[in-house]
């Protein structure tokens, strides 16, 4: 079977004085040299004990050092636990009872949470240093665990996937033909199975030189920088930072953007077409199936754009043709081999799985429709949807239809004791309007906040838990 440390060494021979990683300090190490970590690590660890089959956890700074672990310890026939990032030790802790590892593996600051946390006691302790030993020749097999990620938690503790390298292979089967370009393209790159995907491409991948836990504080001339200093051609990043890059005057070579990770809104896809003269691409999908579906913005017509103003939706483009996708009772339901079909706690399984003969359904937790052009449209979360006289109240076919009113930055649609009730970031003294346009909408109440929270994991999602929260204060 192919697979990615297998694509990996292709490129290698391909490429190997290509560039491979920029990291966030601007060090670079190429194809090449990346492989030549990856066997010595790889050696290292087989010396210390790492067999087919083991778990490891893994907690490092995301740099070149972090992909030569994971390719070392795949090679090695290891199942590499990640956990989610967003929840900081909680999540660490959360991961290490979930999964039982056998070994943490940890770089920089990370080194010193084997002694401060119990969960990590009883482990054994890898570290990124080169020493005696060779790797054996080992044979991926493609039904093994290659990875256990974990979804990000927003609607309850997070559940752990578990990813064979099949599932890995299926995925890059399904990301590569958009992301392939003819030319040596240089990616920033913040999300990380895009750099696997570029890794198994030859392509180069530069890193982010902020924070990523930390988006709110990044300025936009600290972006603009980093991307001519690395001559970036191509980005790949959440709306958070497709933002901050809305607020730039010069980004260099820089000519696309792929976004997703949560709701592309049409209002800033048309900012950055129009004021930075830049292609974008548009990728739905979740934890559980990266990619379902992606819209380039040049498709996205005139006609397109007065349905989402009029409250249809928002428009995601067509399922990639690796799913199958089908809408039940308004949710999204998608299967496939990059769909992941279970978790490794059965239990969740049940909540989120539907098994029908040989296919596995995946609930997304999605409402949406599609279109007679057999193209997605989303309406927001199953559940969050608001019953008024008129019918359903769905809060993208609001929010959308409301980023595009004057003066609105932010806005969610929630349900308080007075009824549905649209919560607006913006300019106050276009309440009035507001208030105009949401009766049109069949929404009675609009407020005026300082600011809508978000998700901790890209700062792209409403956090209406913690909004409800705060309209109640």
């Amino acid at each position: 079977m192919a697979d990615l440390i297998a694509h990996f060494a292709d490129a290698v021979e391909r490429f190997p004085n290509r560039t491979a990683i920029v990291d966030g300090k601007g060090r670079q190490i190429s194809f090449q040299q990346l492989h030549s970590r990856m066997q010595k690590l790889a050696g290292r660890w087989h010396a210390k004990g790492i067999r087919p089959g083991d778990r490891v956890l893994l907690a490092m700074p995301v740099d070149a050092d972090l992909y030569a672990s994971l390719a070392a310890l795949w090679s090695l026939g290891a199942t590499v636990v990640l956990p989610e990032p967003a929840m900081g030790l909680a999540g660490l802790r959360h991961a290490a009872r979930a999964t039982s590892p056998k070994a943490f593996c940890a770089a920089g600051a990370y080194f010193l949470l084997k002694f401060l946390i119990p969960e990590l006691w009883r482990l054994q302790l890898l570290t990124p240093k080169e020493g005696p030993g060779s790797p054996p020749n080992h044979q991926i097999q493609a039904d093994d665990t290659a990875l256990i990620s974990f979804t990000s938690g927003t609607t309850g503790q997070p559940k752990a996937i578990p990813r064979s390298h099949a599932f890995l292979m299926a995925q890059h089967d399904a990301i590569a033909p958009l992301l392939e370009s003819d030319k040596a393209e240089r990616d920033l790159v913040a999300f990380p199975v895009f750099t696997l995907i570029n890794l198994a491409a030859g392509r180069t991948t530069v890193m982010p030189n902020w924070r990523l836990s930390k988006f709110d504080r990044l300025a936009p001339t600290h972006l603009a920088d980093w991307i001519q200093k690395q001559q970036v051609t191509r980005a790949l990043i959440p709306p958070s930072i497709c933002e901050k890059l809305t607020q730039t005057q010069n980004t260099g070579q820089l000519n696309t953007v792929f976004t997703g990770g949560g709701p592309v809104f049409p209002d800033l896809v048309d900012t950055l077409r129009t004021r930075n003269g830049l292609s974008v691409v548009c990728v739905y999908g979740s934890t559980e199936a990266e990619p379902i579906a992606h819209l380039d913005a040049t498709d996205i017509s005139e006609h397109d754009h007065r349905q989402m103003a009029e409250g249809k939706g928002l428009l995601v483009g067509y399922p990639v043709p690796e799913i199958i996708l089908r809408i039940c009772d308004n949710e999204i339901q998608v299967a496939g081999a990059h769909v992941n079909d279970g978790y490794l706690d059965p239990a969740h399984s049940g909540e989120n799985k539907i098994k029908e003969g040989a296919v596995i359904w995946h609930r997304t937790g999605d409402a949406g429709t599609l279109d007679e052009e057999g193209r997605l449209w989303l309406w927001g979360r199953v559940g969050s949807e608001i019953e008024v006289k008129s019918g359903l109240l769905f809060p993208f076919a609001i929010e959308v239809a409301a980023r595009q009113w004057p003066g609105v930055a932010r806005c969610a649609l929630i349900n308080t004791g007075t009824g549905p009730t649209l919560c607006v970031e913006g300019r106050r003294d276009h309440l009035q309007d507001w208030r105009k346009f949401a009766s049109d909408f069949g929404v009675p109440n609009v407020i005026s906040v300082h600011k809508i929270p978000m998700d901790k994991r890209h700062a792209s999602k409403v956090d209406r838990s913690e909004l409800e929260r705060i309209v109640a204060r």
